[in-house]
């Protein structure tokens, strides 16, 4: 049992980033869903327009995807035979998907929110939506960035 504590820990936590990050996004591409469907209900053709801006905050949950799909390569779990690790080693992949976790979940979270609102600049003035995708996008910078840190670290752990 002990032999598995390393390995549980790396894969609680490549499943903490995809979990978190998905349900980060998966919230927030509904909420800016929400948004669009009532101003599509009255304008359908801004529905491309305002799909742009539902798309956006699910991108968390495609770094959480990655950042899981790294710790599996890592670890070699996808070739079925998976490093040993010690527990103090599983805990260092654990804690290094922790800002991809994390921040995944709360800036998908706000950038929909951003998004939403960016919704009723094009139900108002269509021709600013690229405005509304910038103000959107700066949100998502945080999330890239936990990405790189959460990669980072898992790329430089030695085993």
């Amino acid at each position: 049992m002990a032999n598995y504590i390393g390995l549980a820990l790396a894969i609680a936590g490549a499943a903490l980033a995809a979990l978190l990050s998905g349900m980060g996004s998966a919230k927030g591409v509904g909420m800016v869903g929400e948004a669009a469907a009532g101003l599509i209900s009255e304008d359908p053709s801004k529905f491309t327009k305002v799909l742009i801006l539902q798309i956006l905050p699910g991108t968390q949950g495609l770094y959480g995807f990655i950042t899981a799909i790294m710790v599996m390569i890592k670890i070699k779990l996808l070739s079925g035979a998976p490093v040993e690790l010690t527990a103090g080693q599983g805990f260092q992949i654990f804690a290094a998907c922790l800002p991809m976790a994390f921040v995944g979940f709360f800036s998908a979270i706000a950038q929909a929110r951003v998004a939403a609102s960016g919704i009723s600049v094009v139900a108002k003035k269509p021709e600013q939506q690229s405005k509304a995708m910038v103000l959107s996008a700066m949100v998502e910078t945080y999330a890239v960035l936990a990405l790189l840190i959460s990669l980072l670290i898992i790329l430089r752990l030695n085993f």
